[in-house]
């Protein structure tokens, strides 16, 4: 039960009720100095020091230690000293070291209010100050120079801050933690920490001109996640721009509320066949009779299934502009056509043209499935999508020559994701095949490519990538989520290395 306490002599146990008080003293010999080392039994006088252990029964425990005040035999040395009990006593401590190491793994996870009530569960109160003071007096390992070193951002305030965070990609361990995302900040810590041969990274330039300019002869690899986010984002504009082409070729709408409402038309029709009235059909199916006439109008089931309309918005005044200028100019950008139609008096938000845009307005009615839905089904492996989907996106994406070549190249370079010594030249001939294309937000993805050329290619040949650090961001978010955003960065930071 006290086997932490074996260095010293116990005398005495006492139940203090709420707590168990242990009476013990330190043993008797010869104690080096901490100054000079000579071994001294030379009492110079006796002092009680209190300090608490781990709990026992669900109760405080107090150690009161009788400790010796020794005289140092050593001429000009310090005159007299105080013994330490290592393991048990240390220096200006009130808890014993299993004790202080129960706190600190308690704030580690929790830190603050968290960790304060955790620990009075645990019969070792503590305030939420002295919980953080506990934390930030754990000592961080001195960090080990990784030879692939991944780097990403994340937010201290979205928009607004942002944080570096420094790992070793191969074994996710973390390394260091810089205060912002500047390619000067970046730059002196590599200078500072040589050794590092390969840097892991996303599309940021900031990231590759510090790389560039400390480490010159490092590879640099792009991560293929932003490579894949970044296609998907352009592959969603091609299809938002071609949705007046594949829209044409959309089947009626499928699926439960379809075959639902085919068996109503069904049951309706039988029931006025036998010449009952609307209204008693009405009664024996629970619906209502507004209801029974649309269903009694139909000739057939199918008439029932129609895509939705638009419902009028603050954008419609300005859809032939819209429409216009998208024929003109394919690749234009939504906030070039907001400040056009803003000249033109347009009174709504970019956010409402965006949605306006993307959803197919400008091209008219909405289509049965939304740009976005069939991104997803052009981004997304046919092994991984039903018989039906399948079907549905072959019927949407062969209704266009571009939306045919879209969908083979999002396949092929799904394929160059699996790093393998032959993509470098698979590479420059996916590039050379979207230059030929007629998809004009593909080509802007591409130029992309070949200003990063070096780190693309390096990202399709070798096994390095940034998810370790992702990771790490992830753990991050749940992080400040505990702490509410009350804490500054120097503790921020030092809950991030220990975890």
């Amino acid at each position: 039960m006290f086997g932490g306490l074996a260095p010293l002599v116990i005398e005495k146990v006492e139940d203090a009720g709420d707590r168990i008080v242990v009476r013990a003293r330190t043993p008797s010999g010869a104690v080096a100095c901490p100054d000079c080392g000579v071994l001294t039994a030379r009492v110079h006088g006796l002092h009680e020091r209190t300090v608490g252990d781990v709990p026992v029964d669900a109760r405080r425990v107090q150690v009161m230690v009788l400790v010796r005040r020794l005289v140092c035999p050593t001429p000009g040395c310090r005159r007299t000293f105080r013994e330490q009990v290592p393991g048990v006593l240390q220096r200006y401590q009130r808890r014993t070291p299993r004790l202080q190491a129960l706190v600190g793994a308690v704030a580690r996870e929790l830190a603050g209010r968290g960790a304060a009530r955790l620990l009075l569960q645990l019969a070792a109160p503590l305030s939420r100050h002295s919980t953080v003071r506990a934390l930030l007096r754990m000592p961080l390992a001195a960090p080990v120079i990784p030879r692939v070193l991944g780097v990403d951002d994340f937010a201290l305030r979205r928009r607004s801050r942002y944080a570096t965070v420094l790992i070793d990609a191969q074994t996710r361990r973390r390394v260091d933690v810089l205060p912002d995302r500047n390619a000067d900040t970046l730059e002196v810590w590599l200078r500072q920490h040589p050794g590092v041969e390969v840097v892991c990274r996303d599309r940021s330039g900031a990231y590759a001109e510090a790389v560039r300019r400390a480490l010159p002869d490092a590879v640099q690899v792009a991560d293929r996640w932003h490579l894949w986010h970044g296609l998907g984002e352009a592959a969603g504009r091609e299809v938002a721009a071609h949705s007046a082409c594949w829209a044409k070729a959309g089947r009626l709408q499928d699926g439960p509320r379809a075959a639902t409402t085919r068996e109503r038309w069904h049951q309706i029709h039988a029931l006025l066949e036998q010449n009952v009235g609307l209204l008693e059909c009405a009664r024996r199916l629970n619906v209502s009779l507004n209801t029974i006439k649309r269903y009694a109008r139909a000739a057939e089931p199918e008439r029932m299934q129609r895509a939705p309309q638009y419902r009028p918005t603050l954008v419609d005044p300005y859809r032939d502009h819209l429409r216009r200028r998208r024929e003109q100019e394919p690749a234009i950008g939504n906030l070039q056509l907001f400040r056009e139609i803003k000249a033109l008096g347009y009174p709504g938000s970019m956010n409402l043209l965006v949605r306006y845009i993307t959803q197919g307005g400008v091209e008219g009615d909405r289509p049965p499935m939304s740009p976005r839905r069939l991104t997803s089904l052009v981004l997304t492996h046919p092994d991984h999508l039903t018989d039906t989907q399948r079907e549905h996106r072959r019927e949407l994406t062969t209704a266009c020559p571009d939306m045919i070549d879209l969908t083979g190249l999002v396949g092929s370079f799904a394929t160059l994701l699996r790093p393998h010594d032959g993509n470098s030249a698979r590479l420059k001939a996916w590039i050379e095949a979207v230059r030929a294309a007629d998809l004009p937000h593909l080509h802007t993805f591409a130029r992309g490519l070949e200003i990063d050329y070096d780190a693309v290619r390096a990202a399709v040949t070798m096994p390095y990538h940034n998810g370790g650090t992702e990771g790490v961001n992830t753990k991050t978010k749940r992080i400040m989520r505990q702490m509410h955003g009350r804490a500054g960065f120097t503790l921020l930071r030092h809950r991030i290395l220990l975890n």
